[in-house]
């Protein structure tokens, strides 16, 4: 989603630590993934096909939310691909439980503020950038490597993958 870039560039400039520099805003339609060295042909076919049921989508960015120290922007228009999703790998628990069974699609914009001060000024930062439009035109499957975050495959929203 690079359209919701400058979120992110918003609260770096507030504190650094609080933004994944390298990792570009997205939303994550299932996190923790199935890890590499488990990832199955099925598991890439799962995620092809139900790229290809969902059609691109314009997205209205509108609302901020913070919890324990974890400032993001909800994307409703996301939410039914990444419930898919979750459905498709019931094993999988989002964010292993820790904003409940059902987080809402959305976009994290800053992590690891703990003070309430530095929430404010990112909430207040971002606020004012709101509300944004977008467009989401495809899935990433993207993997934890020693070398970092690597993108594995990318298939386009709505796009049938062939036979």
């Amino acid at each position: 989603m690079p359209d919701a870039a400058p979120l992110l560039d918003a609260a770096w400039r507030i504190d650094p630590a609080l933004v994944r520099r390298g990792v570009p805003a997205h939303v994550s339609l299932l996190y923790p993934f199935v890890p590499e060295s488990a990832l199955t042909d099925q598991d890439e076919k799962g995620v092809r096909s139900l790229a290809a049921s969902f059609p691109a989508a314009d997205l209205l960015l509108e609302e901020v939310v913070t919890e324990s120290g974890f400032v993001a922007v909800t994307v409703p228009g996301l939410q039914t691909i990444v419930d898919a999703f979750r459905t498709q790998w019931p094993g999988l628990r989002p964010y292993k439980g820790r904003f409940g069974a059902q987080p809402a699609a959305h976009v994290t914009v800053a992590m690891g503020a703990d003070n309430p001060t530095a929430a404010a000024h990112v909430r207040a930062a971002i606020g004012s950038l709101l509300p944004l439009r977008t467009r989401a035109t495809a899935v990433q499957l993207v993997v934890l490597t020693e070398g970092g975050w690597q993108p594995r495959f990318t298939v386009p929203l709505g796009v049938p993958d062939g036979p």
